[in-house]
């Protein structure tokens, strides 16, 4: 992979630079928000991972995450951030970050944590540049269906707009099990493909965008099963 590091700390780039070559990979370093979104915006094609730090100089990792999702839906992020508020990670995610790691920090739990997301990344990829039966819909129900080679979901033959592959997959998961409950721990396994050890924030942060979107076409069909979890069902639509 050709990772961009946007960290202001040295001390946790040189560590982490010493296991990205042990797997192989490329990494460039930035220690300022405004000089990382420049690197990335010179070849947006070029990275296939971002470590973000939350608190950066010049301009914070919000900032640059937001304005890294204007130019690319899908390059996948990772925030790194030394505080530990609720607010502070649902924030992160719902400005465009796939996973966030509170530091301090194991590097070998970032490293698997980077090559979950990077398996799901290929995954999507993959799907979405398959050629074949294009029109063909992998989920249909009475109101709703999905289609996982072209990347897009209709409500009522709607198109939810601008769903991020996380988003996507996550829909995904939720409608081809119809009216079956998935709690917390369930999705962060099927979706993110691995455990958050009892983290389960960021499933209720996407759950929320997701909701958003879906909300902009049409009526909710992603229904709180208080206790338990989330459900996908549109029997209820009219």
């Amino acid at each position: 992979m050709n990772i961009l590091m946007i960290e202001d700390n040295e001390a946790v780039s040189e560590m982490m630079q010493m296991f990205f070559l042990n797997e192989g990979w490329e990494a460039t370093f930035k220690y300022d928000g405004q000089e990382g979104l420049d690197a990335f915006m010179q070849e947006p094609e070029h990275w296939d991972m971002i470590t973000l730090d939350l608190n950066l100089p010049s301009l914070d990792g919000m900032a640059v995450a937001r304005e890294i999702r204007k130019i690319s839906k899908t390059v996948p992020i990772i925030m790194l951030t030394a505080r530990d508020s609720e607010s502070d990670q649902v924030i992160g995610l719902e400005m465009g970050a796939d996973d966030y790691v509170t530091k301090p920090f194991s590097p070998l739990t970032l490293i698997a944590r980077m090559k979950a997301l990077h398996r799901r990344s290929e995954l999507a990829e993959s799907v979405t540049t398959e050629k074949e039966d294009d029109n063909t819909f992998d989920i249909v129900t009475k109101h709703f269906k999905m289609n996982t080679k072209t990347r897009e979901a209709y409500l009522d033959d709607t198109l939810i707009d601008g769903l991020t592959p996380k988003e996507f997959d996550l829909l995904y998961t939720l409608a081809k099990k119809p009216r079956q409950v998935f709690s917390r721990e369930q999705l962060l396994e099927l979706v993110w493909d691995y455990q958050y050890f009892g983290d389960e924030r960021t499933v209720d942060a996407h759950i929320k965008k997701l909701r958003q979107k879906i909300e902009k076409v049409g009526p909710q069909v992603i229904q709180t099963v208080w206790g338990v979890g989330y459900k996908f069902d549109d029997s209820g639509v009219a």
